[in-house]
């Protein structure tokens, strides 16, 4: 065989072997349109239906699907201060559907012409619902201080489990604000009153 019928087979060879390339790479590309066509047409198409509507998606926004809304809690909101300033919440109630997430505000004002730090402490009533009142932001976390006649305006943001027992409707969430000693100058004979031992000796659940 002459070397020019071998260079001109091989020269086939490679076209060939080009063309099934070509074919092979375009088969590859109109796989994924033809399989969800194919799907689609016989009603199977389960991979298209989740990229059309991803979970936690409905209509284009985000939800939650862990909120139970076949149940309304009523969430009353307390404030006890353990000393001469001004401390309550917002507003006295809300209601919430367990697993939604919730914001309510508490103010407060401090009324002496000093300086002060001081820590809330948070208390729950049914004791049961403690364990299931999730909070994802508190005031009560850290200590504050306050310059004379300052006001505060501070979020609460909460979620109730939604394995709170089914019988426990109404949750009643109570802060204890007292002032923290050692922190800031003592006040004059006869002005602010002291946190009670009680309160000082109660640990704050966070």
């Amino acid at each position: 065989m002459s070397d020019a019928r071998i260079r001109s087979d091989n020269r086939r060879m490679v076209g060939k072997l080009l063309v099934i390339a070509l074919a092979m790479f375009g088969f590859g590309y109109a796989l994924v349109p033809m399989y969800r066509a194919i799907c689609d047409a016989l009603g199977i198409n389960v991979l298209s239906v989740a990229e059309r509507q991803q979970p936690g998606m409905a209509a284009g926004k985000p939800v939650n699907t862990q909120v139970d809304t076949s149940r309304l809690i009523t969430v009353e909101f307390d404030a006890n201060a353990r000393g001469p300033w001004e401390f309550k919440p917002a507003v006295r109630s809300l209601q919430v559907h367990p697993g939604e997430m919730a914001t309510v505000m508490y103010e407060f004002r401090n009324v002496q012409s000093r300086a002060m730090a001081a820590q809330a402490i948070p208390s729950y009533a049914p004791k049961q619902a403690t364990a299931h009142f999730n909070k994802l932001e508190c005031f009560c976390f850290t200590e504050h201080t306050l310059a004379p006649g300052e006001s505060k305006a501070w979020p609460v943001v909460f979620v109730i489990d939604p394995k709170l027992p089914k019988d426990v409707t109404t949750i009643t969430l109570s802060y204890t604000f007292f002032e923290v000693g050692g922190k800031v100058p003592q006040a004059p004979a006869g002005g602010a009153v002291k946190a009670t031992s009680a309160a000082m000796a109660w640990e704050p659940r966070t």
